[in-house]
């Protein structure tokens, strides 16, 4: 089945995380429509992934917190995304979209998220301040150099790259 077209930007396909999303329960479905297969991951292959703890502010609780997690760049290297010496020219019109399970969803450029352009590093985190995520996981998007945790997705179950062009 085919994602539908999006009325937001007309001229790119946008992924429905519903479509994949459901195969796991608590998964992380990773996708590059149309050029990859999902990758989905189970919160037992997550962990299985290399991990980095940092500690940022949360504005919202006014506290330093402490996430371990899978940096975005490794996991989006996983469905091939234009990454390193491949993000130049029309791949710089390329974008994340996270979404968690109750449809917020936020955006990111891809030059945002790759360290050869960016000195901050953003987090799909799975535990904090050492424990598991409760309420707000199994994972959690945190994108620690905002100076506002807007982008900071809950229940993050799809992360999607998507091309401007």
């Amino acid at each position: 089945r085919r994602p539908p077209r999006s009325t937001l930007f007309p001229y790119t396909t946008l992924f429905r995380s519903d479509l994949y999303s459901a195969a796991v329960e608590g998964s992380l479905t990773l996708s590059a429509y149309p050029n990859y297969a999902p990758v989905i991951l189970s919160p037992a292959d997550f962990r299985a992934l290399p991990h980095v703890t940092i500690t940022v502010h949360n504005g919202h609780t006014n506290a330093a917190e402490t996430y371990s997690g899978v940096s975005l760049n490794t996991l989006l290297a996983k469905v091939n995304a234009p990454l390193g010496k491949e993000l130049h020219g029309e791949a710089m019109a390329s974008y994340v979209i996270a979404t968690g399970t109750d449809g917020y969803s936020v955006v990111l450029s891809l030059a945002e998220v790759d360290p050869s352009f960016h000195e901050g590093q953003v987090l799909v985190a799975d535990t904090r301040d050492g424990q598991p995520l409760g309420k707000s996981g199994p994972f959690q998007l945190i994108v620690p150099d905002d100076k506002r945790p807007a982008r900071w997705v809950h229940n993050l179950n799809s992360i999607s790259v998507q091309h401007g062009r």
